[in-house]
């Protein structure tokens, strides 16, 4: 039986002499109906004939930069299916045919590889926190149907390749992927598959914090673009927030005297007022606006036929490796398991930034305000940053909305406030020793309260968590 679709893969090089020529050969094993293409960005060595010996279509991109190549290669290259992986002989190439299946099963326009690392020197030091930070800032703001976002293996529809503005220029160019992916909400899988280390000799040309850092500000200039109420509205958000802030010293002095001393001050928050009420408006016609984009971008994805879909069957006679079709909803693997142990140290850890936050506050104002007013101001802040930084660092958004679940957060805090207090007064009242040493009291206190948060956290405010 033929095989009815145009398969391409598609390896962008940069200085792999060492390993590219095993990677063309492994493809072409796994796949032998496909056209291997590889993508050299101004290599220095000798990857061009390496590439060409193995049996590689060579081709050049003169601008430096992952996503410069991505974009010369899904303009230039006409297929059904596109298979992008890396040239550096980290990914498994008898993983490609299940791949393919599993896109054509669905079919799929996004089958995404999840790295299982198979030796220590898979990741480089910090590169796996950077991916899982990274991947959770974006599954947090656009949708969390896309796992292990960084991987360098995935296979594309049609539609998909033709429809990608591919605006990026670097590495951060795998995040555009993810995000135009989840904004026009294509159907996505993944199939976890082997991540193995570099062979020697050969060098990653991903710098950690640089190319982090630029991935970082490209997730901020899309939340900007494609979620432009979210970030103008946040920017609204903190400046009246600032501006009540700084007004309610004069404020409280106006009631109690009936007269405003500090013009300077009243002035400069009546400007800061003004400024999120700017940025409030401008999120709302730039929402508009990206509304119409996207509108825009799923037209153009329309215009290209859907993958045929294939069963299981004949992707067996094509002679495709069978694989159950795991749908991104669906799966579950191991690298996003939450266990207890970090969700404590992580809580622990959220603890300590909500602590520099009231502390900070308190000593910012205590002067102005004393310790009671200031303390009245702190604690609401605090809370909140907890809870927001519980909700996307910790336990994960829950089924309720965000002031359902802003209000449970603040009752469970309210609670081991309780706890903590009550334990205190119980150890003062009932050991001698707690008595002379308020310390040991203090202790109890703040381990009772942070079991009591951490308890009613997971079980009443987050239970529902994705």
């Amino acid at each position: 039986m033929q095989n009815p679709c145009k398969i391409a893969v598609l390896i962008p090089c940069y200085n792999e002499e060492v390993a590219i020529a095993k990677v063309v050969r492994d493809f072409k094993a796994a796949l032998p109906a496909a056209e291997i293409y590889v993508f050299d960005n101004n290599s220095s060595d000798n990857t061009i004939r390496q590439a060409q010996a193995a049996g590689a279509i060579v081709r050049s991109e003169t601008q430096q930069g992952k996503g410069h190549v991505v974009r010369r290669m899904f303009r230039d290259i006409d297929a059904d299916l596109y298979l992008m992986v890396d040239g550096d002989d980290t990914y498994d190439a008898g993983l490609a045919p299940k791949m393919l299946q599993l896109a054509l099963s669905g079919p799929y326009d996004l089958v995404n590889c999840i790295r299982c690392e198979t030796g220590d020197s898979a990741y480089r030091e910090g590169h796996r926190l950077g991916n899982k930070l990274l991947t959770g800032v974006v599954r947090q703001i656009f949708g969390n149907r896309i796992l292990d976002m960084l991987s360098g293996y995935k296979v594309f529809s049609r539609r998909f390749v033709k429809s990608f503005p591919a605006l990026s220029t670097g590495f951060d160019i795998e995040t555009e992927l993810t995000v135009h992916t989840l904004e026009l909400s294509m159907p996505a899988a993944h199939i976890q598959g082997e991540y193995r280390g570099r062979p020697e000799g050969s060098e990653s040309k991903l710098r950690t914090y640089r190319d982090g850092w630029r991935i970082l500000m490209l997730i901020l200039k899309l939340v900007r673009h494609e979620r432009p109420m979210v970030f103008f509205g946040a920017l609204a958000g903190l400046l009246a927030t600032l501006a009540l802030i700084l007004i309610w010293p004069v404020f409280v002095t106006y009631l109690e005297t009936g007269l405003v001393p500090r013009f300077p001050t009243a002035i400069l928050t009546t400007g800061i007022m003004l400024l999120a009420s700017l940025s409030l408006f401008t999120g709302i016609v730039l929402d508009t606006v990206t509304r119409g984009r996207k509108e825009l971008r799923m037209l153009t994805y329309l215009q290209h036929p859907a993958p045929e879909h294939i069963p299981v069957d004949d992707a067996l006679a094509w002679g495709f490796q069978a694989v159950q079709a795991e749908s991104s909803s669906s799966i579950s693997p191991r690298t996003e398991n939450n266990p207890l142990l970090r969700q404590i140290w992580r809580f622990a850890l959220v603890g300590v930034v909500g602590y520099l936050v009231n502390a900070g506050l308190v000593e910012a104002f205590v002067l102005s305000l004393g310790p009671v007013k200031a303390q009245m101001l702190a604690f609401p802040a605090a809370v909140s940053v907890t809870w927001w930084l519980n909700r996307c660092f910790t336990f994960g958004a829950s089924r309720h909305s965000l002031h359902q679940e802003w209000l449970r957060y603040v009752l469970a805090n309210l609670l081991g406030w309780i706890a903590n207090n009550g334990a205190y007064l119980w150890m003062i009242f009932s050991l001698p020793v707690a008595y002379k040493h308020p310390s040991i009291a203090v202790a109890v206190g703040s381990l009772a309260g942070m079991v009591f948060n951490f308890s009613s956290s997971r079980l009443f405010v987050f239970k529902n968590a994705e």
